[in-house]
């Protein structure tokens, strides 16, 4: 334990480099306030890396003296990781170690800390039920991937999902159920912050069957400021990594124009035609966007997200063009989670041709329609199965 008295200039400084919370990696717990009575008084101890004495832990028979008061060598820390460092386990903290941690740490805050007002972002946190597994989407996560571009304007995230549903989606009444709660739920916590204007931009996480978080787009339009995030497999978090820039979506267009047209999104899957031509008896043209080799994680980057949405909606208006205004769309989607929102934000629901969205469910044998959007019957507040 320290003998050296330390100076208050020293004291401030570290508190503020530490953020008022323990250093040692992973703890992070703050030492103003106890975690039980939720009192506010002290509870902080001054760690030395290089004990303040040479027979002390980590000590030097130069440096200990030389450094004793130099706040470059002092931790901020809780007393279970103080005792930690300096009587259970000296071998295991060693100077680089704690050197390390320190570091790391006081990066962090002054990350965080640097970061100005207009950079705050409500979450939106959207889970459904897919297939027999349930959403996991949390507040930590999807603020742990923000940063350093945004960061949290609330402790806590604008939560839409239907908790703890029975209801799957191969139930006869999943998508009415699920998009009835879903439009309700915006209705309640979204749009009243809206149309108060104390919102400048959302943060978007969603992990839900595909129709779903197209119609979670299509309620929030490209009207608010948003920006929409991907849960990659690996690494396994939402935080956007660093991808080339150029990901080439290419567009393959029909033999034949009618009336009937689909769109094949072979972008996390291969959506074979046949499938397609399985479910729309009737004549109907097909066009195709793809990448290069079609995958689970190939969406790594917020820069491939912005050239989705241009190559959409592009798409989106010559298949008007060539189609006419009296065509529908039918998407037959194998999608990443953050395009499937972006699909319902870059429609336009005064200028774009009707979508009829389908879903993979092979519990059902293959694709099957979800719901229409726009869904005029429901818009006039009746009930209707799309």
């Amino acid at each position: 334990m320290s003998v050296t008295s330390i100076p208050d200039q020293v004291k401030f400084r570290l508190w503020g480099k530490a953020g008022g919370r323990c250093q040692y990696e992973g703890c992070n717990k703050p030492l103003w306030i106890d975690g039980l009575t939720k009192a506010e008084f002290n509870i902080a101890y001054l760690a030395h890396i290089i004990a303040d004495k040479p027979d002390g832990p980590r000590g030097h028979p130069v440096l200990s003296e030389k450094l004793k008061t130099d706040i470059s060598n002092i931790m901020l820390m809780c007393d279970e990781h103080h005792r930690r460092i300096d009587k259970v386990d000296v071998a295991g903290h060693s100077v680089e170690r704690l050197q390390k941690m320190k570091v790391t740490h006081e990066k962090r805050i002054e990350l965080l800390t640097s970061i100005q007002e207009e950079m705050k972002s409500h979450i939106i946190l959207y889970g459904a039920n897919i297939g027999e597994h349930h959403s996991q989407v949390n507040w930590e996560k999807a603020a742990n991937a923000m940063v350093p571009i945004f960061y949290p304007a609330e402790n806590r995230a604008i939560e839409l999902s239907l908790k703890n549903s029975s209801f799957h989606d191969n139930n006869k009444d999943y998508w009415l159920i699920e998009r009835q709660h879903l439009k309700n739920q915006f209705l309640q916590y979204i749009k009243p912050r809206l149309a108060s204007g104390e919102v400048n931009h959302f943060s978007i996480f969603g992990l839900a069957p595909i129709p779903l978080l197209i119609k979670l787009g299509y309620l929030l339009s490209d009207i608010p400021k948003a920006d929409v995030y991907q849960l990659h497999r690996e690494p396994p978090d939402w935080k956007w990594q660093s991808h080339p820039d150029h990901s080439q979506y290419k567009i393959a267009e029909p033999d034949s124009r009618h009336a009937n047209v689909a769109i094949n999104m072979s972008l996390s899957a291969t959506v074979d035609p046949s499938r397609i031509s399985e479910v729309l008896k009737e004549p109907h043209s097909v066009w195709t966007m793809s990448v290069d080799i079609p995958n689970n994680d190939f969406l790594k980057s917020q820069s491939q997200l912005c050239q989705f949405r241009t190559c959409f909606r592009e798409l989106l208006d010559r298949i008007k063009a060539e189609h006419g205004e009296r065509s529908t769309l039918h998407i037959f989607p194998a999608i990443p989670v953050s395009i499937a929102v972006e699909i319902g934000r870059v429609w336009m629901p005064k200028a774009d041709l009707p979508m009829m969205i389908y879903d993979q469910n092979r519990n059902l044998g293959g694709f099957v329609p979800a719901f229409r959007i726009p869904n005029l019957v429901e818009e006039k507040g009746l009930s209707s199965p799309f």
